[in-house]
C-alpha cells in the first residue's frame, strides 16, 4: 500500500513520541506538535501538555494562557467563548449583542429565526404572510396599502380577481368532495386592507375578535371598494374601483384581502366559505367560538389538501375527502411547501379565544365523529343553544 508524504511524516512523528515515551515515561510530549516540551513551560488543558504557543484560540487563533483556559471542550479564551457563542442575528448578520444580563435575542415561534430584539421597532420589514424579517441582501416589496410581501410570497400573490376564480372553483369543489356542496353562487371581493377594515368596523361580529382580519362573509348590500378585474401586478398606486353588492341570498359576497398567496388566500376563503355555507343551509344564532372554530377546520383541512404532491394526486383523489393539489410547480415549490406548514402551524398553535380554542373544540368534537362533519355541524348547533340558554 503506497503512503502518502503527510500519512509518513505523521507516521514518523506518532513513531517518535511513542519511542521518547518508551525511553522516558515522564517527558512532555505537547499535544499541538508532538514535539518535547524541553523548558517546562508547559500550559495543561482539555487534558493534555501545550506548548504555550501551540495552544490557539479558535476563535481569535491568539495563544491561551493558562489562567485563560475556558471550560468549554474545544481551544477558547474565556472571553472568546463568550464571543464565539453568541449567534449571528438573521436580519443584520451581525453577533447580536451581549448585556449585563446576558445575551438577549427574539426567535420566530416558527421560522425559528433568531435575530436582535431591536429590529422589531427600527422600521426593519416583516412579511404580512409568512412573518419573516427582511434579512440583509434580500429584496422586499410593499403593497399599495402599505403591506410587506417577501419575494417568495410575491410569486404567488392574488392580485387581481381574475386570478382568484380558479381557486374559487378548487374551494367549491374541495366543498363538494364533502358533501358540503355551496348551492348559490355569490361575488368573490379582492380588497385592500383599509376596505377590509372599513367592512370589519360596520360588522360588529367581525370586529370583537382582536385579530388581523383577512377575509369576511357579507350579509348585507353593500358598496365596496375593490381592486378591478384584469390582469395586474402593479404595486405601488393600483386603482380601486367602487361597486354595489346587492343581497340576493343569505350572502351578499365575500370579501378577501389583495396580494396574499395562494396558500394563504385559499385558506381564508376555505374559512369564508364555510361562513356561507352555514348562512346557506340555516345554521343561525351558532356559537361564535364554535363557529369561528368549525370555520378553521375547514380552512385546516384545505390546506392538508395541499400537502399531497402531484405525483400521488390520482390516487388520493379516489381516497381522500380532498381534492388533488396541482398547482405547485417550479422554484417556488420547495417555499410553499414550507408555507403550507407554517399556515397549519398557525393554525393548530394559535392561542386566541375565539379562532384558537374553537379550532381546538371543533377539532375533538369532529375526531370524537370519526370525521363526520355533518354530524359535527348538528352538535355544534345543539351546544350552541345549550350555551345560549345557560347565559338566561
Amino acid at each position: 500500500m503506497e503512503i502518502s508524504g503527510s500519512e509518513e511524516e505523521g507516521h514518523i512523528i506518532r513513531q517518535r513520541r511513542e519511542d521518547d515515551e518508551d525511553v522516558n515515561p515522564h517527558l512532555c510530549i505537547c499535544d499541538g506538535c508532538n514535539y518535547e516540551i524541553k523548558d517546562g513551560l508547559s500550559v495543561k488543558a482539555f487534558g493534555a501538555f501545550w506548548h504555550s504557543q501551540c495552544l490557539l484560540c479558535v476563535h481569535c487563533h491568539k495563544p491561551i494562557a493558562m489562567n485563560e483556559v475556558s471550560n468549554s471542550k474545544r481551544k477558547f479564551h474565556r472571553h472568546c467563548y463568550k464571543e464565539h457563542r453568541r449567534p449571528n442575528c438573521y436580519v443584520c448578520t451581525k453577533k447580536i449583542p451581549s448585556t449585563k444580563e446576558g445575551i438577549k435575542y427574539h426567535k420566530h415561534p416558527y421560522w425559528e429565526e433568531t435575530y436582535c430584539p431591536s429590529h422589531d421597532d427600527d422600521g426593519t420589514a416583516k412579511c404580512f404572510s409568512c412573518e419573516q424579517l427582511q434579512a440583509r441582501g434580500t429584496e422586499y416589496v410593499m403593497l399599495a396599502d402599505n403591506r410587506w410581501l417577501c419575494v417568495e410570497c410575491k410569486e404567488s400573490a392574488v392580485m387581481d380577481i381574475d386570478e382568484c376564480q380558479s381557486l374559487h372553483f378548487e374551494i367549491r369543489e374541495f366543498f363538494k368532495g364533502l358533501n358540503m356542496k355551496v348551492e348559490k353562487e355569490f361575488p368573490l371581493i379582492l380588497v385592500d386592507q383599509q376596505a377590509l377594515n372599513k367592512a370589519e368596523k360596520e360588522n360588529v361580529s367581525e370586529c370583537q375578535y382582536g385579530v388581523v382580519t383577512r377575509g369576511i362573509c357579507l350579509s348585507e348590500e353593500k358598496i365596496v371598494t375593490r381592486i378591478p378585474r384584469g390582469p395586474t401586478k402593479q404595486i405601488i398606486g393600483m386603482t380601486r374601483e367602487s361597486q354595489r353588492f346587492v343581497r340576493e341570498c343569505n350572502v351578499t359576497a365575500i370579501m378577501i384581502l389583495y396580494g396574499l398567496p395562494r396558500l394563504l388566500t385559499g385558506y381564508i376563503l376555505a374559512h369564508e366559505m364555510m361562513h356561507a355555507y352555514l348562512r346557506l343551509k340555516g345554521y343561525r344564532k351558532l356559537n361564535t367560538v364554535l363557529e369561528e372554530g368549525v370555520c378553521q377546520v375547514l380552512g385546516h383541512m384545505w390546506l392538508e389538501s395541499q400537502r399531497c404532491s402531484t405525483s400521488n394526486a390520482a390516487s388520493s383523489a379516489s381516497s381522500s375527502r380532498t381534492p388533488p393539489r396541482t398547482w405547485l410547480k417550479g422554484d417556488q415549490c420547495d417555499f410553499e411547501k414550507k408555507l403550507v406548514e407554517f399556515c397549519i402551524n398557525q393554525i393548530e398553535t394559535d392561542e386566541s379565544p375565539v379562532y384558537g380554542d374553537g379550532f381546538k373544540k371543533v377539532n375533538e368534537m369532529l375526531v370524537s365523529n370519526h370525521y363526520n362533519l355533518k354530524h359535527t355541524l348538528k352538535d355544534i348547533a345543539i351546544a350552541s343553544k345549550t350555551l345560549q340558554d345557560s347565559n338566561f
